[in-house]
């Protein structure tokens, strides 16, 4: 549970690049959590049909963790040492300090709002006044084209079907829960089984379709991403006291907020999408070490970053995800050090992937707040001297 006096010295992880300290860390770290981080084998060649094809061999990365983060969520409760698979110097050390500037404060909060996992097939029709009667059509098929969908998973659940028509077109969002899979395969096959059904039994107008016409986004910064959400949609935040900030990232609320307002300001001339400092990095490693599709990271990064002063020099900060297409089911996470790595975050299980979500949006504000104090101090370029070379 999270604590609700400041995290003592003895939490912090162990420092040094020698092999001793690597296992003095080890150690450590199973006995703050009872997951033994040793190495493991390559999985078996025979064990990555579905992930990979032409398979030649295996690229080592190296694994790091951060932490403590506490997180006080609406499924993530509790401290978590969060595993990293980067090559960025300053990186996990980054994000362990934002955990740390955190955790005296009472740690983050995050609260899951919705998972929902689209693929937007299009249907072509010969005129336009051929649209109408095929909305109509779909809109009383739901049921049936609702059933069609979900035979082809066990766990997936067709939420709602949104419709747009663009010029001779229809678009039809077909938009799903995933349960614990990130979703992407699973939302293909049921969708081609209700274009399927409704190839088979509309009656109206000829019509041809394809299942993808790329309106979801999927990997890719969209607007649509911003507004709707794609995956779990988090928003973490946290109250961090003017004392924290001193001691720890060494500057003042104020600051936080007047320098924001500078960055938000380029980010809108530079045409930037999304309102963050590099949501994507701590996104990017957590993936790498969980068995994410790292591809995912591209629209998942679409991140909105705040900051407002209260209590007198307090800083609340916060970072609203709409889309973390993350999974504890299915793809790389079946692979056994993702797998020990997820089990390291307790995110196995039903309705692991919501707790997750909840960790990685807390660590990305972990890494914002960390970041955002070293610009605000004039300390970021001096940090990279010291442990990014």
């Amino acid at each position: 549970m999270p604590p609700t006096t400041p995290v003592a010295q003895s939490t912090l992880l162990p420092r040094g690049y020698t092999a001793a300290d690597m296992e003095l860390r080890r150690t450590w770290l199973e006995q703050k959590t009872g997951v033994l981080l040793d190495e493991l084998p390559p999985d078996p060649p025979e064990q990555l049909k579905g992930i990979i094809e032409n398979h030649v061999g295996y690229v080592g990365l190296p694994l790091a963790v951060a932490g403590p983060l506490v997180v006080r969520g609406s499924y993530a409760e509790g401290t978590f040492y969060v595993p990293l698979c980067t090559v960025e110097g300053t990186l996990a050390l980054s994000m362990t300090r934002g955990a740390y500037l955190t955790s005296l404060s009472g740690g983050i909060m995050t609260r899951h709002l919705k998972q929902e996992v689209s693929r937007s097939p299009v249907f072509i029709f010969p005129d336009v006044d051929a649209c109408q009667p095929f909305l109509s059509w779909v809109e009383a098929e739901i049921p049936a084209i609702r059933r069609a969908a979900e035979s082809t998973t066990r766990h997936g659940k067709l939420i709602r079907v949104d419709k747009y028509v663009v010029h001779n077109s229809v678009l039809l969002d077909f938009v799903y829960n995933t349960a614990d899979a990130a979703g992407q395969n699973m939302v293909t096959l049921a969708s081609h089984a209700a274009c399927h059904y409704i190839s088979e039994h509309y009656r109206g107008s000829t019509f041809r379709y394809l299942i993808e016409c790329n309106f979801n986004g999927d990997k890719n910064p969209a607007a649509r991403t911003l507004l709707l959400g794609r995956g779990h949609q988090v928003i973490a935040s946290a109250m961090v006291s003017a004392k924290a900030l001193r001691r720890v990232v060494r500057t003042t609320a104020q600051a936080f907020v007047d320098g924001w307002t500078q960055c938000t300001r380029a980010s809108q001339l530079a045409g930037v999408m999304g309102l963050n400092m590099h949501v994507a990095n701590g996104l990017a490693a957590i993936y790498l070490a969980t068995g994410q599709d790292v591809a995912c990271v591209v629209e998942n990064s679409l991140g909105l970053v705040n900051y407002e002063v209260q209590n007198g020099g307090d800083l609340y900060a916060t970072l609203s995800m709409p889309s973390i297409c993350v999974g504890t089911v299915g793809g790389g996470t079946r692979l056994a050090a993702q797998r020990r790595n997820l089990e390291l975050l307790g995110c196995t299980g039903d309705g692991s992937s919501k707790r997750l979500a909840e960790i990685v949006c807390a660590a990305a504000l972990a890494l914002e707040l960390s970041l955002g104090g070293a610009i605000a101090s004039n300390e970021f370029a001096l940090a990279h001297v010291k442990y990014g070379r």
